[in-house]
């Protein structure tokens, strides 16, 4: 039996006319009932380009984050396999296909991986981006419970009843979303699968290398202490009951602006 599948797409500033293509071309190949795009603080320009996208175009007037923008999404959607894929479309359409397949075989948490052995980059990171991110891979391995050769890549898909179980456990409303989801699913048991991908850089990253691989590498340490409290660590129960503790995204109204780092990532990493 066919499961449903929606699909998220996190933007801010995007390319609309790529960004047009890639929801095109996601329909063909991935047959969804829904593509949500959530658009963090467009100008008036791109908020009328994308009304006429075929998806539900979902605009917030402040910029939330990439991991409160998936988030937002995937609770308003009903479908049993969620996914979301990063607005440039890095990822083609047809190996997000991959991705989703690997939900619909029975993963509960299908991860794309641009760094596995058998991935094929078509065209590079700057050299800079490509040893800080091959650096954060390598300490995450060591740190969480889910060993992976990727915990970045934006393109993943997840089961309705895994969501249900992870979604009171994420906290990080910006691009270290990503790994948090991947380390919660992980001190839960949840099956995650690794995907190798084809994938291609696009120009244009918002993202600053060195600065935000500090705030990956602090998001790195929170995901850790909670996977612990999760796994039910007295050392790291204890040190949360000295805290005052934040208040899951799902928790969080969404109308409403939060204290989220303004530079926090949305597109892509």
């Amino acid at each position: 039996m066919s499961r449903s599948l929606g699909v998220v797409v996190p933007a801010f500033r995007p390319d609309v006319t790529r960004l047009a293509g890639y929801v095109d071309a996601l329909h063909a190949e991935l047959d969804p009932e829904t593509i949500r795009v959530e658009v963090d603080d467009p100008t008036d320009r791109v908020a009328a380009a994308l009304a006429d996208m075929p998806a539900t175009v979902n605009t917030s007037p402040y910029r939330r984050g990439k991991g409160a923008a998936v988030t937002a999404g995937f609770e308003a959607m009903d479908t049993s396999v969620l996914a979301f894929v990063d607005a440039d479309g890095s990822t083609p359409a047809r190996e997000a296909r991959r991705v989703v397949a690997a939900v619909e075989g029975g993963s509960d948490l299908a991860v794309g991986s641009r760094r596995h052995p058998a991935a094929r980059i078509t065209s590079h990171q700057t050299f800079a981006r490509r040893f800080l991110g091959d650096g954060f891979a390598w300490l995450a391995r060591r740190l969480l419970d889910v060993e992976l050769y990727d915990y970045q890549c934006g393109t993943k898909a997840i089961d309705r009843d895994a969501w249900r179980a992870v979604r009171a456990h994420l906290y990080e409303a910006g691009f270290a979303w990503d790994v948090e989801l991947v380390a919660m699913a992980g001190a839960l048991e949840l099956d995650v699968r690794e995907v190798p991908i084809t994938w291609e850089d696009q120009p244009g990253s918002t993202v600053s290398p060195v600065r935000d691989s500090l705030r990956l590498g602090r998001a790195l340490l929170t995901a850790r202490h909670r996977a612990k409290q999760i796994r039910d660590s007295r050392v790291h129960n204890a040190i949360a009951a000295t805290r005052d503790e934040p208040t899951a995204l799902v928790d969080r109204d969404p109308t409403a602006r939060t204290d989220t780092d303004p530079t926090a990532q949305v597109d892509r990493d």
